[in-house]
């Protein structure tokens, strides 16, 4: 309380003490409010966030599950579509394609290839934009000796992965070039190398470097010709195949290699030299033989192509 007091009249204020006090109280009444407000309202947002937050977190799993799911199934040719492309194929014009049932052999163990499948082809045939479209989502390389031809298909074709070679070898050398990788079993010929560093005769040591890395989990030999003494014949192709089947550091432990037009002297004394009869699944009708071969991991065996002895060679 303040008193003010003049000689030319008495004037009184009074401040009450209640008065301030009432300001006060209402100052804080208004703060505590203001503070519960915000508070309730951050508690709120909190919750609401959070609650966002999972059903988002959920919502993204289970798209990503649904996505990778998705991807896996799309790594596989549907059934139906294989069956149509293997239908057509097996009935083209062509006079020298592949029969239905070889056709399906190969196709059955590429739709059991994981995925992405290594699908090595040797030949230029007929079958080869089918091999490519089988090996869905998978990696499908061929190989052929006819330069020109491996350029056409591939301007045609910019999907078709293709290199061409130069084979040195003729099919009328075929006893000479048998019993000189038998000499040389332990050196320049060995089952188990990298090809690209060797100087064997008999093998492929021009292609492509990235080509000796990979791990083929299916191989077809079906070229280059050999149907008249001085062709290159399929010696090449299927040592080959051996060494890179024998010779691979991971993936699956086996490689499906498959060899076409096997009734003939040159694919089946080479494929019985160098793939060996122990591995062979199945022959049809001495047209497509399916072999295993399993990678060798022991060096005390790695001059060794076959446990049997090899077939005998006839006289030429």
């Amino acid at each position: 309380m303040k008193n003010t007091i003049n000689n030319g009249g008495t004037k009184l204020i009074l401040l009450h003490p209640y008065i301030q006090k009432q300001g006060s109280s209402n100052r804080l009444y208004c703060l505590i409010a203001t503070v519960s407000i915000f508070t309730i309202a951050s508690l709120l947002t909190f919750i609401y966030t959070r609650e966002s937050f999972i059903t988002t977190a959920t919502s993204a799993v289970a798209t990503s599950i649904t996505t990778t799911t998705s991807t896996l199934d799309h790594h596989i040719l549907p059934k139906s579509v294989a069956k149509a492309l293997i239908h057509y194929a097996a009935n083209t014009n062509s006079s020298d394609h592949m029969s239905h049932t070889d056709i399906k052999q190969i196709s059955d163990v590429l739709r059991q290839c994981p995925s992405p499948c290594n699908f090595l082809v040797f030949g230029l045939t007929p079958e080869t934009l089918l091999w490519n479209a089988l090996n869905h989502r998978g990696r499908t390389v061929f190989i052929d000796e006819n330069r020109y031809y491996a350029a056409y298909i591939e301007e045609k074709h910019p999907d078709i992965e293709v290199y061409d070679v130069q084979y040195t070898t003729k099919i009328s050398e075929l006893n000479e070039l048998v019993t000189a990788v038998r000499e040389q079993a332990r050196n320049e010929c060995r089952p188990v190398q990298n090809l690209l560093f060797s100087e064997c005769k008999i093998g492929l040591n021009d292609l492509p470097n990235q080509l000796y890395e990979l791990d083929w989990d299916v191989i077809l030999v079906d070229g280059p010709r050999g149907y008249w003494p001085e062709g290159p014949g399929r010696m090449s192709a299927i040592f080959t195949a051996g060494v890179l089947a024998r010779s691979k550091k991971g993936g699956n432990r086996k490689t499906h290699v498959f060899v076409h037009d096997y009734k003939r002297e040159v694919e089946r004394v080479s494929s019985e030299e160098f793939l060996c009869k122990e591995n062979l699944v199945k022959s049809s009708k001495d047209l497509l033989a399916h072999y295993m071969v399993e990678r060798v991991v022991e060096e005390s065996n790695s001059h060794q192509f076959c446990r049997n002895h090899p077939v005998t060679m006839k006289a030429t």
